[in-house]
């Protein structure tokens, strides 16, 4: 089975994601996925693709850091979180996060406040390709 955090270049499955998630426990009632897409148009420009790097080491363990938080702030009974690297074509997905509880609430609120966390926190640079040139991204919610 699969690290419940990992960076990857290659795409994921969330069939895959979530089944991993429900067998960690029968108690779970709620969950909650959160996936991140490549769009193809960014602050009025057409992106063609999109160039991500990471701190590897360093930002798997902060966005296992970002899961334990998740679990305990929030009661979760489990949490996955994956992002990929590497070069990301428009539409194609970039990042999962899904959050199991007993009940929906906590679930949503988990997954809601992983992703804000993990866009502000974890190492992981972007940046976009375009027509008129390259561009980084900082970080927002």
């Amino acid at each position: 089975m699969k690290d419940a955090v990992r960076i990857q270049q290659e795409d994921f499955s969330q069939d895959e994601e979530i089944k991993a998630l429900q067998a960690s426990s029968k108690r779970m009632g709620g969950i909650a996925t959160f996936i991140g897409c490549a769009r193809d148009f960014s602050e009025g420009r057409e992106v063609t693709e999109i160039s991500f790097d990471a701190y590897g080491s360093m930002a798997v363990a902060e966005m296992n850091k970002l899961r334990d938080e998740a679990m305990t702030r929030f009661g979760l009974l489990d949490a996955r979180i994956v992002h990929r690297v590497g070069v990301i074509g428009a539409g194609e997905q970039i990042v999962f996060i899904a959050a199991g509880a007993e009940h929906r609430a906590p679930a949503l609120q988990a997954c809601h406040w992983l992703i804000d966390e993990l866009k502000q926190c974890v190492p992981i640079w972007k940046k976009e390709v375009t027509p008129q040139g390259d561009a980084w991204v900082t970080p927002h919610p």
